[in-house]
């Protein structure tokens, strides 16, 4: 879809994966998190529930309407949550609350993403891609600009069938 591609952070429902690809478009390094949730869309449908946010769809361009997003320091869903009503029995306001929530998937995605080299063009995908609100935070972690497809979450379903024809 992007062939100037060099770098991919695929962020779906229940894990999120960066990977390294060279010219051709060949997977040269790959690395998941797959043993917790606070990466994921996942970790968003629940902070959703949490806030009364309809649906995760609407928290993108609330993040971008913060003045102060609140540091939500707990990386796991669980205890994250714990601190999210915490935070919000406290008076913080939802749009600081959903932007430190944003703001935290993106630095936990982006650490696990430091291992390997980001090199442009750097390519956003899976279903949390359409999310503005991650997309902005994880530009701000990572100093790159994300380039999405217009159609993020079948990219790799998209590429396995491509794969799987030839």
């Amino acid at each position: 879809m992007i062939p100037s591609t060099r770098f991919i952070i695929d962020m779906g429902g229940q894990d999120s994966k960066a990977i390294e690809v060279d010219p051709e478009g060949n997977v040269t390094n790959f690395i998941m998190n797959d043993k917790c949730a606070a990466g994921t869309g996942r970790f968003l449908e629940v902070m959703a529930q949490v806030l009364e946010v309809e649906s995760v769809a609407e928290m993108g361009p609330l993040a971008l309407q913060s003045k102060e997003p609140c540091h939500i320091s707990s990386t796991c869903t669980v205890f994250a949550e714990t601190e999210v009503v915490v935070l919000r029995a406290e008076g913080k306001d939802r749009k600081d609350l959903i932007a430190g929530i944003h703001k935290a998937v993106s630095a936990r995605v982006a650490a696990m993403a430091s291992s390997l080299t980001f090199r442009p063009d750097v390519v956003f995908t899976g279903g949390v891609a359409k999310n503005i609100g991650v997309k902005k935070f994880l530009e701000e972690e990572i100093g790159i600009e994300l380039l999405v497809p217009d159609e993020p979450q079948i990219i790799g379903a998209l590429g396995a069938a491509l794969f799987a024809h030839l």
